[in-house]
């Protein structure tokens, strides 16, 4: 029996700013290694024993979950679309309910996909160890062996002591909320409890059973959403105005606190959420001062001390520091003690208030072709660099309030302007006047870079009309 993972993705991160932003959230960021969290997370529930992925996310992200699956040689099986956020029991009501007309019989490995795990062979032998549990009918989660008093994780308290060895199904006494740190250090004393992960293993059936018993007013706005949902290319947009009447609610009150039917599969390997930035301290490389570097960073002199550089042209230098984050962004910098790590949110709020950008948008904007930013902005121009990939296409559009000038740097283009279809290479440039129709292509094999200047008294991206989009935007 194969396990159908489905991989949640659709948070914003937001104690990872300014790495991580509501636009471009954790997930999808190589925080930690060459893949992104999603690649990683993706890559290690697939091979012998799994299914394709079930992908849940929202529009925003739904071609950036395409495009890194590519990139990590894996094909979803089905990518549905939430229209909002509302926490993981809709979430995953909604892939039950889907796997139930398609494949009943189907084992759910329930993952977030903005986790660390170092030793996926070994997480994989603990999935294995929970199988015949959930094939049962258990309701089997996943519990991490804590390694220090963490107030920041909820807890699973068991039955009987956490024992090495072998992992294997456990049963649960009950789930404690994030504890304060005199809490914390007795529960890791007495060797019952271990970090709740959010990770779950069950049976289409047994889940099923568990909403009907738990939350059985969830189901039938749920069951619509996906019955009305509209088909858009590869993804399945469930349908709004019967999701906004779901209940927002975890997993954990919705069901799993409820039931009586659970198990604890304990997990001795390395985990984190990256819930913070002292998190991705403990998980980077470090030093024999405990200084992580990443990026064009240097420390002089420091001990306990994050520095992270993601601009190639942006040298960070620490000099003295003890137990400082500092993280550069092109357009934002973090600094921060170590232990005020979980209260970076605090800067998003206070950011959001004063209506700046940088709280939730990057200088660089994803888009389904490719990806562009904006190098300076002034009264009435703009200049923005132009990444299409190759076979990417632009939407045919118009502009009501700017012209662009466009200046090929790197590969080949195909332009549109009116009825004039061209080629353009590398240092040929091309004007389009305000109004007029035009279309940018990648038609060749290599990334495709142009250079956009753009001239008007009104420069925001909502200025465009859409004639024709093979992304089917709206």
């Amino acid at each position: 029996m194969k396990i159908t993972p489905l991989l949640l993705c659709g948070g914003s991160g937001t104690r990872l700013w300014p790495l991580s932003r509501q636009s471009y959230p954790k997930q999808f960021v190589p925080l930690t290694g060459e893949e992104t969290l999603f690649q990683a997370t993706a890559t290690r529930l697939s091979g012998e024993g799994f299914a394709a992925p079930l992908v849940i996310t929202n529009a925003a992200f739904r071609f950036i979950v395409t495009e890194q699956l590519a990139e990590a040689g894996i094909d979803p099986r089905a990518i549905l679309i939430e229209p909002e956020g509302r926490n993981t029991a809709p979430a995953i009501l909604a892939a039950a309910l889907w796997l139930e007309t398609r494949d009943p019989d189907a084992l759910m490995l329930v993952a977030p996909s903005d986790h660390v795990v170092p030793d996926a062979a070994a997480f994989r032998v603990a999935v294995a160890a929970g199988v015949p549990a959930a094939a049962a009918g258990r309701l089997v989660t996943f519990g991490i062996r804590p390694d220090r008093p963490e107030t920041g994780y909820g807890y699973l308290e068991l039955d009987t002591l956490a024992e090495g060895g072998t992992p294997e199904p456990v049963s649960l006494r009950r789930f404690v909320e994030k504890p304060d740190r005199a809490a914390a250090e007795a529960m890791l004393a007495s060797g019952r409890h271990l970090w709740n992960a959010g990770i779950f293993l069950f049976s289409v059936a047994a889940i099923l059973d568990a909403f009907r018993a738990h939350r059985p007013e969830m189901i039938a706005p749920v069951r619509a959403a996906l019955d009305q949902g509209e088909t858009d290319l590869d993804f399945l947009r469930l349908a709004p105005e019967a999701w906004t009447g779901v209940e927002a609610i975890s997993i954990d009150y919705a069901v799993m606190e409820k039931a009586d039917n659970l198990s604890v599969v304990p997990f001795a390997g390395g985990w984190s959420d990256l819930g913070g930035w002292d998190a991705v301290w403990r998980e980077g490389g470090r030093d024999g001062r405990g200084v992580g570097l990443s990026g064009h960073a240097t420390a002089i002199d420091c001990d306990d001390t994050l520095l992270r550089s993601e601009d190639a042209a942006l040298e960070v230098v620490g000099i003295g520091l003890r137990n400082i984050i500092a993280v550069a962004m092109p357009d934002a910098v973090l600094v921060a003690d170590a232990s005020r790590a979980q209260d970076v949110k605090q800067a998003v709020t206070a950011l959001k208030a004063k209506n700046a950008r940088q709280a939730t948008e990057f200088r660089k904007d994803h888009r389904p072709w490719g990806w562009f930013e904006t190098l300076v902005a002034g009264d009435r121009f703009q200049v923005k660099r132009i990444h299409v990939h190759p076979g990417g296409v632009l939407s045919l559009q118009s502009h009501h309030h700017r012209a662009e000038h466009w200046v090929v740097v790197e590969g080949t283009a195909r332009v549109t302007i009116g009825e004039d279809v061209r080629l353009m290479a590398e240092n040929e440039s091309v004007y389009i006047p305000l109004g007029t129709v035009h279309r940018l292509e990648n038609p060749g094999k290599l990334p495709l870079v142009l250079i956009e200047v753009q001239t008007g008294g009104y420069l925001g991206e909502d200025d465009i009309i859409r004639y024709e989009d093979v992304y089917a935007r709206k």
